[in-house]
Order: structure tokens, then sequence, then C-alpha cells
């Protein structure tokens, strides 16, 4: 298994990512791509989550593949995103934060 060190972020604060509604295979693409640019850009982001109503495996993927490529840091998790990462347990690895505030000033 390749493991990837986050990206050494550009000075400045992290982008704040706000998408809404449900995230499967057929949405998670375009999530993507917002997230990619933002990495690409500052090497990381900060994901404000209280709008997303479901995530599917594929959505789930994305965040652990962000997180071990980038600086991500989840905000206001909605209780679908909360749900689905403590089922998995991926809530012992993610960065996750109660506000955007609170994420800006980790």
């Amino acid at each position: 298994m390749t493991t990837h060190q986050p990206q050494p972020a550009a000075p400045g604060p992290l982008p704040v990512i706000a998408p809404h509604g449900d995230f499967d295979e057929v949405a998670v693409p375009s999530l993507e791509a917002q997230i990619r640019e933002a990495m690409n850009v500052q090497g990381g982001l900060i994901l404000d989550a209280g709008n997303i109503t479901f995530g599917d495996s594929t959505f789930l993927r994305l965040l652990l593949t962000t997180h071990q490529e980038a600086h991500l840091r989840i905000a206001n998790p909605s209780p679908a995103v909360t749900r689905l990462i403590s089922i998995v347990g991926a809530d012992q690895v993610l960065r996750i934060h109660p506000t955007v505030e609170a994420a800006r000033s980790a």
C-alpha cells in the first residue's frame, strides 16, 4: 500500500468548500474536482459538511483519499456524515471540527 504525505500548504488560509445534497457515485466526481483544485492551490481545504444529506462509499473513499493526500479538515458534519464516518471508524482518523471557525483555527 502506498501512502501519500500531505502537500505543504501554500501561505494563507485553507479554502472552504460547502457542498450540499446527496453524494453518491454520480455526484462525487464534481465534488472531487472542487477538492482537487483546492488541494493543488492550497495543499488542503476545509469541507463544511453541514448540508450533506447522504454519502455513500464513494464519498467515504473521497474523504479518506483526500485525508491521505492533503490537509483535510471536516467542519460542521451533518448527522448523515457523522453516522457514515463513525460506522467505519473513520472518525478516529479524520480531522473533524464542530464549526468552520474551529477548523480554521486548528
